[in-house]
């Protein structure tokens, strides 16, 4: 029998509390006091099709807890570097308030949240939710801005209106390019008939939008890719599921087959983090009722943490070079 002083406490994945990565809770924006504020938006009203995707943030939360040992940050063994360590304060701030029927409340609601975040000097993590919640969490990053928006996904979402209808998850990255404090906007993954009218990819490349498929992505290669990007400024990343091949995440509204495996986009958002500065990032469209497996729960969960572990890895070095800089003047 183990010794009682041996004991320690695990907090397994099947244990405690589904938070983001078992980190704790801060309910109150107003009490915000964190590093990395995260923040579900159980948003699907905008969806063109399947609807699910307001149980995203249960789904990718839950698929987090996988990932989450209680063993004070997290160890890459490909690459012999601990991610996430306990210097970092994260917080899981719960979801945004949802008024069921009314769209454009529930954007309102989200642009009102996101503007808290970064008032309080946290960077705002975002788990959607449909794709339409990104035009309300681009208003509301208006105080970190200007920014470049980089987006993962199989779909242009650069529809003008559907029927009057501006704010559907087909038109995001549209109304994002109407923002002042938005740049220049890269969209990787996009592919597929019916992704998009001619016309809507037209006003795309009008505006300077940079569309890479899958096929083209590979043809070129990682560095030629974010090459596109310009370095040392800063990134808002907005990540659709179904920019994951299906094969490995089909919990989705909107499938499409030919998408980017999981290594691809661990690859390309680690050269993203060294590129520049991300401010903030999404990750919509995690519909887990079309997943019983809860696999893209997982995929969801993983490559966001993955994510917020490049960002925060890259601020250490920067803070490292801050100091011997200080320390030599």
């Amino acid at each position: 029998m183990i010794n009682r002083d041996e004991k320690q406490i695990l907090n397994l994945p099947f244990t405690g509390i589904c938070t983001f990565g078992k980190y704790p809770i801060c309910p109150d924006l107003d009490q915000l006091d964190a590093d990395v504020a995260v923040i579900g938006v159980p948003n699907d009203m905008g969806t063109q099709w399947k609807s699910g995707a307001r149980m995203g943030p249960r789904g990718i939360r839950e698929g987090s807890t996988l990932y989450s040992f209680g063993l004070d940050g997290a160890y890459d063994i490909e690459n012999d570097i601990m991610y996430l360590g306990p210097d970092w304060k994260v917080v899981d701030c719960g979801d945004v308030d949802m008024v069921h029927g009314d769209l454009m409340q529930c954007h309102e609601n989200t642009e009102e949240a996101i503007r808290k975040i970064v008032s309080k000097g946290a960077m705002p993590v975002v788990l959607g939710g449909d794709h339409s919640i990104t035009a309300a969490i681009g208003k509301g990053l208006e105080e970190v801005g200007p920014f470049h928006v980089i987006q993962i996904d199989a779909h242009l979402d650069w529809a003008d209106h559907r029927s009057g209808m501006r704010y559907g998850h087909g038109s995001c990255i549209r109304r994002l390019s109407e923002l002042a404090h938005v740049q220049k906007i890269f969209q990787f993954g996009i592919r597929g008939i019916s992704s998009s009218k001619k016309e809507d990819v037209d006003a795309a490349r009008e505006y300077g939008s940079v569309i890479l498929s899958p096929r083209q992505m590979r043809k070129v290669g990682l560095e030629q890719v974010l090459e596109h990007i310009p370095a040392g400024e800063k990134y808002y990343v907005t990540i659709d599921i179904d920019g994951i091949d299906p094969s490995i995440a089909p919990g989705t509204g909107t499938p499409s087959p030919g998408g980017l495996l999981y290594d691809e986009v661990n690859e390309l958002l680690a050269g993203i983090a060294k590129r520049g500065e991300v401010i903030g990032f999404d990750l919509v469209e995690v519909a887990p009722p079309y997943d019983p497996t809860g696999m893209t729960g997982q995929v969801a969960a993983r490559i966001s943490l993955d994510l917020l572990s490049y960002v925060l890895k890259e601020k250490e070095k920067n803070r490292e070079k801050e100091k011997t800089f200080s320390s030599q003047a």
